[in-house]
């Protein structure tokens, strides 16, 4: 039988954890942007200005982390929210990504917010599929902006509602 999976908020104690997460998609993928593996110390800056940090996990470890960050640093954008989140690739298809999204979406709704945005490589199909199945409509796309791996990438812009 599976272990129970549960969010809890994000400690310094997940460093190493999140970190393995967040490198293994920045050499393996365009889900994250980096060209490869960062240090331990971009937890800091990964985290920084976050309304909301969690990680999902069960007892064998973090199967996952979240973050909802302000879209931009002005008031005009205080209800606008921007997301950032990865599940261990062991424990994807099984759903936790939504779980993990459905709770950003709450604390979304507490910190006020109304809109919610993803910014995703045009050569992450997973994800654009993702984000589609979980309300999240086409907002534009940036052409050509990205380079990874020596291809040109697009950033596709994604928002939904916040219900």
């Amino acid at each position: 039988m599976a272990a129970e999976m549960h969010i809890r908020e994000m400690q310094e104690s997940d460093r190493d954890a999140v970190m393995r997460i967040f490198n293994h998609y920045a050499a393996t993928s365009f889900a994250a942007y980096p060209d490869g593996p960062l240090p331990p110390q971009f937890f800091a800056p990964l985290r920084e200005g976050a309304l909301s940090a969690v990680v999902l996990e069960d007892n064998h470890g973090v199967a996952g982390f979240g973050l909802l960050k302000p879209f931009l640093p002005f008031a005009a954008f205080r209800k606008t929210g921007m997301l950032t989140y990865f599940i261990a690739p062991e424990f994807t298809g099984r759903g936790l990504g939504a779980r993990l999204l459905g709770r950003l979406v709450e604390d979304a709704k507490k910190a006020g917010h109304t809109t919610l945005v993803a910014n995703i490589s045009s050569k992450n199909e997973a994800s654009i599929r993702f984000h589609a199945n979980q309300g999240f409509t086409f907002a534009g796309t940036l052409a050509g902006v990205g380079e990874k791996f020596g291809e040109p990438f697009d950033v596709v812009w994604m928002q939904r509602p916040v219900e």
